[in-house]
């Protein structure tokens, strides 16, 4: 496994963005037979190649979304009520019925190494990010569409789906 060079990424993303929006499309109007086994397969081969902590972008440009139960468990961490942890470090985004961070880099975010503060009381939304493993792929092709100009584990995993199916 090697470092994330995010330069490098990011080149990589506005080259290919369009190829890869494309085919995600293709893909997700016409699934192949077998592709929810085909991206378990593949998936592993992705964190292979690629460690979260070298990069962290998506704690650098992205927010999670919080659920009622993520901003009670985080609230009860701190020691202060729901609301208190809302005013302080969240803001509620009206167009989606949302709560997001209020800033980037994610505030829980530690810069020096890429790790996360609260970790094991993290969002649902963190835990479950890149979304990789879902068991129905396509329901999540938009999904990926979207970070994979963010995740280099996104990039790498639609990069060998298309290797895979020789697109």
């Amino acid at each position: 496994m090697q470092a994330v060079n995010l330069r490098s990424f990011k080149q990589k993303v506005r080259h290919n963005k369009r190829k890869f929006k494309s085919f995600l499309t293709r893909v997700e109007k016409n699934p192949p037979r077998g592709l929810d086994k085909m991206t378990a397969t593949l998936e592993p081969e992705v964190w292979k190649e690629v460690d979260c902590l070298t990069c962290a972008n998506c704690c650098k440009t992205m927010t999670p979304t919080y659920t009622n139960a993520d901003i009670k468990r985080i609230a009860a961490h701190f020691k202060v009520t729901p609301q208190e942890f809302k005013d302080q470090w969240l803001e509620y985004e009206k167009k989606d019925k949302d709560w997001q961070n209020r800033k980037q880099p994610c505030q829980f975010l530690n810069l020096k190494d890429n790790k996360c503060s609260i970790y094991a009381i993290r969002p649902a939304d963190c835990a479950g990010f890149p979304h990789l493993p879902k068991k129905k792929m396509v329901d999540y092709i938009h999904v990926h569409k979207q970070n994979i100009e963010y995740c280099p584990a996104t990039y790498k995993l639609v990069e060998k789906m298309m290797e895979r199916m020789g697109d």
